[in-house]
């Protein structure tokens, strides 16, 4: 640009000699001639210099030019051009097909063939057998069945209702440590992996692995409106809802017989508990041994009750705690003997009372209070040995506390949404947790591990509980959905589906000594109770 603003002798000298004169005045006289012939010029002469330089831009566009053209461009390294080059190819793995060498079938190329996998794997769960003797050592079992059966003075069974265990693995392969894991996941429960040398297989892997459920009985319009909660007895099944009443439904009459007058009313009601609960009762909760009860209503009062050798139900007292207040007593649940009472709180702690010292002014020992983060309390479980309280929390929080200890044993996490149901198994060793999540997890109540995860649900876990013997898991979702699910297998083996009402509530019916298939019943928005029976031969 310096040399635009004073351009040199030379340069002026060779294209631009009139403004070179104007510029260079000592030098005028040598060209006053051309002044003199063209007089316009000494007008003009100022915008000579810019005219001049129109045709530079051009000119300079062109030695750019020429300069890119000499300088290399940036040439792709061959490790990128590699890289590119197997990127393609593995997009073309990922799409291309291919034909199996051993079926014929097409498969994805690089990927073993799913139906050569089911073949192997069949092949090793029946001990590489061919189809003719699976034949016949099923006929052979079955005849060996019907033989016990007619030995016991019982009528034979045909095949088809036979349910014939898996034979046991060749003790020769077990020893491939290659097919143990799946030989384990074949015979073996989930609850003792992995496969330890020397133990045992389990036999009794049936072939046929759902179970059927049959609708057996309905109680429409049990109450006025939606059910919240149920509890059972050996022998009474107790029902609460938005209605100020408690209902009890006996239990003894589950097996129908068509020659008795009670087929039409196998669940009778039994006793009702009128206007208990000004506003309602949303949780009701029983002792292990039945004797003992406690319900919550939505006005605050914390109530329990007491059954005598009859039958019948009394009210034994009111708990009134410090603060009567909606959220002071929320979730219920009583210790197997009936002596402990714990209750949720609205800001998350756990009042743990004394039935026992229970008195008519409404005063009870408090046993001992847990304290948590503050979240609000919406389920708690007391574990059947007494050693142990469960609380669920509207934050996702789930805690657990030793009674003898009265310390936080263990407070556990993978949940984020509110929790709205906890159980212990009838063992103490597992705690199940539900809610909005629409999963079920499983802890162990011994190292506070999660070990299972239970989806299948598509709306939220209002209710779960264990059966007898903790094997099965029953649930209920907004939806209206009741799924079993096994503990052995973590999935689920049944599902009911009645309606599309809400079920707040599910419970297991007390298996009797001379009964063989377990029951089950629901209750929800329908305002109705819906009883459920094992199918025979499930």
């Amino acid at each position: 640009m310096a040399s635009l603003r004073a351009p040199s002798a030379g340069f002026l000298s060779a294209f631009l000699p009139v403004a070179r004169a104007s510029l260079f005045p000592q030098q005028s006289a040598a060209l006053s001639p051309i002044r003199r012939r063209i007089p316009l010029l000494q007008h003009l002469r100022t915008s000579l210099l810019p005219a001049a330089l129109v045709p530079i831009p051009s000119l300079l566009g062109e030695i750019w030019e020429g300069i890119l053209k000499a300088v290399p461009k940036k040439k792709t390294s061959h490790m990128k051009k590699r890289h590119r080059q197997m990127a393609g190819k593995g997009l073309k793995d990922v799409t291309a097909l291919n034909k199996c060498s051993a079926c014929g079938r097409p498969k994805r190329a690089h990927v073993l063939c799913p139906y050569c996998v089911q073949s192997i794997k069949r092949w090793i769960s029946t001990g590489f057998k061919s189809k003719h003797e699976l034949d016949a050592e099923k006929d052979q079992q079955y005849e060996i069945y019907n033989e016990e059966r007619r030995l016991k003075g019982k009528m034979p069974r045909d095949i088809d209702d036979v349910q014939i265990p898996i034979a046991p693995p060749p003790p020769h392969l077990l020893r491939n440590c290659r097919f143990r894991p799946l030989y384990y996941k074949l015979y073996t429960s989930a609850a003792s992996y992995p496969f330890r040398p020397g133990e045992r297989l389990r036999r009794d892997v049936r072939l046929n692995m759902s179970k059927q459920y049959l609708q057996t009985h309905t109680l429409a319009d049990a109450h006025p409106t939606d059910i919240f909660s149920l509890a059972v007895t050996p022998s009474q099944l107790l029902s609460a809802s938005g209605s100020s009443s408690i209902r009890i439904h006996s239990t003894k009459g589950q097996a129908i017989n068509p020659e008795s007058a009670e087929d039409e009313h196998p669940y009778p009601l039994v006793q009702t508990l009128e206007k208990v609960h000004p506003l309602g009762c949303h949780h009701v909760a029983t002792s292990g041994d039945g004797r003992t009860a406690a319900s919550a209503g939505f006005a605050g009062e914390l109530k329990v009750w007491t059954c005598s050798e009859e039958g019948t139900w009394e009210a034994k007292g009111e708990i009134k705690p410090d603060k009567k207040s909606a959220g002071e007593c929320w979730a219920v649940a009583l210790s197997d003997d009936g002596r402990a009472l714990a209750t949720t709180t609205h800001d998350g702690r756990i009042n743990v009372y004394d039935t026992h010292t229970l008195s008519e002014s409404g005063t009870a020992e408090k046993m001992v209070q847990y304290e948590t983060k503050g979240s609000f309390g919406l389920a708690v479980d007391i574990s059947p040995n007494g050693d142990m309280t469960a609380s669920g929390h509207q934050n996702g929080s789930v805690y657990i506390f030793n009674n003898t200890t009265m310390r936080l044993v263990h407070s556990l996490t993978g949940l984020i949404k509110p929790v709205r149901s906890v159980k212990f198994s009838p063992a103490n060793k597992y705690l199940a947790v539900a809610g909005d999540a629409r999963i079920i997890s499983l802890y162990s109540t011994e190292s506070g591990q999660q070990f299972a995860n239970l989806t299948g649900h598509s709306s939220w876990i209002m209710s779960l509980d264990w059966n007898w013997s903790g094997e099965f898991l029953l649930s209920g979702s907004y939806d209206g959905k009741a799924k079993i699910w096994s503990l052995e297998r973590r999935e689920c083996v049944a599902t009911q589906t009645e309606s599309d009402n809400c079920l707040w509530a599910v419970k297991w019916l007390p298996k009797a000594a001379a009964q063989r298939n377990e029951t089950f019943v629901t209750a929800g928005a329908g305002k109705t109770l819906a009883f459920y029976r094992e199918a025979s031969g499930t």
